[in-house]
């Protein structure tokens, strides 16, 4: 088998793994009596609410996913908005799930879908700031640099359904939550901002992170965290019937990707599934430790990096730590890595990652791999060589998948 092809393999795995149709009927609990309604928002969300209808017949419900993400449901309504920075048709879609939320009750069962993603597709904001003003904010943060974990801590703030506010609405319905984590160390109120999962942060921490990322808010965005904000706190009553539920994770896509490669006669080093950090300094130390690494050693870690807008090119973070692994290399014989985001969107373009081999650099003709990499231009980099990994809308997320194999 060609080593690239391999590569792709084990990537695929890992996704497979991570597919609601294949993973979510082992977490479904059998159907409750009486009403029942089916919410959720993620990048996975359609395609979990399609694994439900799948086992259950067919629901009433909303969900909300990306656009392109859409699965065809029997009875949940599919509600489709922008990815990822928040648009009128997620505030739409979320002020409408609210709605429908008022209608539930003691007695009611609300099964939620939740995935990555969510943060964006989920967006309804506190009163007195604009969908405008929150879209501004994303962008800065994204092109800050800051984790995801910080990211979601200020959108809790602002969101008048992150951070627990959704299962509060809810209320006293019975409410399980049904999550893919996406982000490091599978903290259930991360995962898509914890719209089921209580805030424990803080509007003065937000504020502070704000100023210590560089990121300016609009006026009104200032004055409503100085004011306090109004945050749904872990320990409010109205989450006393809500269930959260991780039941796939970065780290079971991690094991069946290793058990692949060993069953291919590969030794299996995890370096971790929960890494954070600039894609590019991430990329250096995995770099130095491949070099150092045995013939027949096979590399994996997930987690998610983050990448610091330093230019105007076309990148993301697998794009960028691939990119930036190829340079630290340097054409180092026998050394190859696949980098993909498992959602099929590797920042903000409509491709999961690259991989690269010790021809990569020598392939470029068009672009330089050291200015590509100033200027925050992978993909148009791995674009120009033909080496891009396009998978289109993958149904799930479970976050960055890294190999590097050392043949």
């Amino acid at each position: 088998m060609k080593v690239n092809d391999f590569l792709r393999g084990l990537f695929d795995c890992a996704v497979r793994v991570a597919d609601p149709m294949q993973s979510l009927a082992s977490a479904l609990p059998p159907k409750p009596k009486g009403r029942v309604v089916v919410i959720g928002a993620g990048k996975a969300s359609a395609r979990m609410a399609e694994a439900v209808e799948a086992e259950w017949g067919p629901c009433e419900g909303l969900v909300i996913t990306r656009y392109g993400y859409e699965r065809p449901c029997q009875g949940i309504e599919i509600a489709s908005a922008s990815h990822p920075v928040p648009d009128a048709a997620g505030v739409a879609a979320a002020q409408r799930m609210l709605a429908l939320l008022d209608t539930v009750g003691q007695g009611d069962f609300v099964l939620a879908l939740i995935s990555g993603g969510g943060s964006a597709l989920l967006c309804a904001p506190v009163d007195g700031v604009t969908l405008e003003e929150k879209q501004q904010l994303t962008a800065d943060l994204l092109a800050s640099g800051a984790p995801i974990g910080t990211i979601n801590g200020i959108r809790k703030e602002l969101s008048a359904v992150k951070g627990g506010r959704l299962a509060a609405a809810a209320y006293p319905a019975r409410m399980l939550a049904l999550m893919i984590s996406d982000v490091p160390g599978d903290d259930p109120g991360d995962i898509a901002s914890g719209p089921t999962v209580g805030h424990a942060g803080s509007a003065a921490r937000a504020l502070s992170e704000l100023d210590n990322w560089g990121v300016v808010p609009a006026p009104a965005i200032g004055a409503y965290l100085r004011a306090g904000g109004d945050p749904v706190r872990p320990d409010d009553p109205r989450l006393s019937t809500t269930t959260n539920v991780i039941y796939a994770a970065p780290s079971q896509s991690l094991a069946a990707a290793a058990e692949q490669a060993q069953t291919a006669g590969y030794t299996v080093e995890i370096l971790g599934d929960s890494i954070e950090g600039e894609a590019r300094d991430i990329a250096k130390a995995h770099a130095a430790h491949a070099l150092k690494a045995a013939p027949g050693t096979l590399i994996l870690s997930g987690g998610e990096l983050t990448v610091t807008r330093r230019g105007d090119g076309i990148g993301g973070p697998n794009a960028e730590y691939a990119l930036a692994l190829a340079i630290a290399l340097n054409g180092q014989e026998n050394i190859h890595a696949i980098t993909c985001d498992t959602d099929g969107v590797d920042g903000a373009a409509e491709v999961a990652g690259a991989i690269i081999g010790p021809d990569t650099l020598t392939k470029a003709t068009t672009l330089s791999p050291q200015d590509a990499l100033a200027n925050n231009d992978a993909h148009s980099f791995f674009a120009s060589i033909g080496d891009q990994v396009v998978t289109g809308p993958t149904l799930t997320n479970v976050n960055d998948f890294r190999a590097i194999l050392v043949k």
